[in-house]
């Protein structure tokens, strides 16, 4: 028996290598990315990248995977060190920002790219790479009640909301989850299938949308 076993059962041995051995970039290990990258683990990656500028602060704790004991450890070095611990899987952990200058190295090697940044110039940036480079990007993002996983194909860079910093925004624990499941699923797709679907979410009237699958 294996932390795999019954995903193993359910999705078949096929899949199962192909989540193994794909090199997935997150970046972005905040309310989103840091319970996506949980999950794709306990599913069964190893070959993960994560890439993150900040720090663990207190307000972080309701929506994050980190407990108050990691408040002011980098988060992207404290998700990798979760995901040992868990899983045994040495993921790798980036503590800087995503900049024109380093995404090449950043980058480099991987199948699939996923944006769970928190502000619009980070998000334009890696849209705009990957779309030079025909690398494969799924975006996570939320807004009040309304979360979507949206691939780069169909993917409009949304605008900050002025005058209201990323740590002030009313965000649901629950949204998050819902979301962070759907891009989880639609990434096994992708890997499974070659299969793009984007969706929506709004966690006010329970509603999961299908946008398009190309």
């Amino acid at each position: 028996m294996s932390i795999t076993t019954h995903e193993t059962l359910f999705r078949g041995r096929e899949v199962m290598e192909k989540l193994e051995m794909a090199r997935i970039v997150v970046c972005g290990v905040g309310a989103l990315g840091s319970q996506l990258t949980d999950n794709l683990a306990r599913h069964g990656a190893q070959n993960l990248v994560v890439i993150d500028k900040d720090r663990v602060e207190e307000h972080n704790i309701g929506t994050q995977v980190f407990d108050r004991g990691e408040i002011g450890a980098w988060k992207a070095d404290t998700v990798a060190a979760r995901v040992f611990r868990a899983t045994g899987a040495e993921i790798e952990g980036v503590s800087k920002e995503l900049t024109t200058a380093n995404i090449t190295k950043l980058t480099r090697g991987a199948d699939i790219v996923v944006d769970c940044f928190d502000n619009s110039a980070s998000r334009a940036l890696l849209f705009n790479w990957c779309c030079d480079k025909s690398l494969p990007c799924l975006h996570l993002g939320v807004n009040t009640d309304y979360g979507e996983a949206k691939w780069n194909d169909q993917y409009q860079v949304p605008s900050d909301v002025t005058g209201v910093g990323a740590c002030d925004y009313p965000l649901a624990r629950n949204l998050l989850l819902f979301l962070v499941a759907i891009g989880s699923e639609s990434l096994l797709r992708f890997l499974w299938r070659g299969e793009k679907r984007d969706w929506s979410f709004t966690l006010e009237d329970f509603s999961i949308n299908l946008e398009n699958i190309y």
